[in-house]
């Protein structure tokens, strides 16, 4: 006996803490794969944007002329 208990709800004590541990590390990891790929689709947006934008001064240029 641990601590005045059987050593099964030691047992189970200490793999609570390890679920909650690993629980953790799990939603950090995925939270940082999220980030990732807001960022990745974040940079092809602006990319799209900018093309619209130089598109279209060349099409304004044009017109002007």
């Amino acid at each position: 006996m641990i601590f005045g208990l059987p050593i099964w709800v030691f047992l189970c004590i200490v793999f609570i803490f390890i679920s909650g541990y690993m629980a953790i590390r799990a939603m950090r990891a995925e939270h940082n794969l999220e980030q990732e790929y807001i960022e990745r689709e974040g940079q092809v947006y602006l990319k799209r944007i900018e093309k619209e934008k130089e598109r279209r001064g060349k099409r304004d240029a044009m017109m002007s002329e």
